[in-house]
């Protein structure tokens, strides 16, 4: 499976997650994860992958999702849990908060895949991403710091 859409962020993030994962961040703010520590607590628990670009703007994202183990030259690699298989890939514009979910009209894509655990290979050069999905034994991070792409 796989495709391309292209996405306006004015948070010069894009993220990647199952709205099951985040449900106990539908009540808080809208802008919840624009704090450092709240945002990396979220990745390295799996729940959410917020993918900072470096620049706002208009984005063209290619994506697949593959059943192999991804390759150490497919990009950086990161981890996230899909509990429910509906995940939303686009821009952290439209993550779940302020009792709002993306929908139909969010700057990204709903993909449904097989519950469980992910890896997610990501590569940017200017204004295209590549962002490939693979079923993974681990669905946590150990970060330090946000994700820089």
């Amino acid at each position: 499976m796989e495709g391309n859409f292209h996405m306006d962020t004015d948070t010069a993030t894009l993220c990647c997650y199952d709205l099951a994962a985040l449900e106990h961040r539908l009540e808080d703010t809208a802008d919840w994860w624009s704090i450092p520590e709240d945002e990396l607590q979220e990745v390295n628990a799996g729940n959410c992958l917020f993918l900072n670009l470096g620049d706002d703007g208009l984005y063209e994202v290619q994506w697949r999702v593959q059943e192999a183990p991804l390759m150490s030259e497919q990009g950086m690699h990161f981890y996230f849990q899909a509990p429910s298989g509906n995940v939303y890939l686009g821009s952290a514009d439209d993550v779940s908060g302020g009792e709002l979910e993306p929908d139909e009209l969010s700057q990204g894509i709903f993909l449904q895949l097989k519950p469980g655990n992910y890896a997610c290979a990501v590569f940017k050069k200017d204004t295209q991403i590549s962002v490939t999905l693979s079923p993974s034994v681990q669905g946590q991070n150990r970060l330090d710091d946000l994700i820089r792409i």
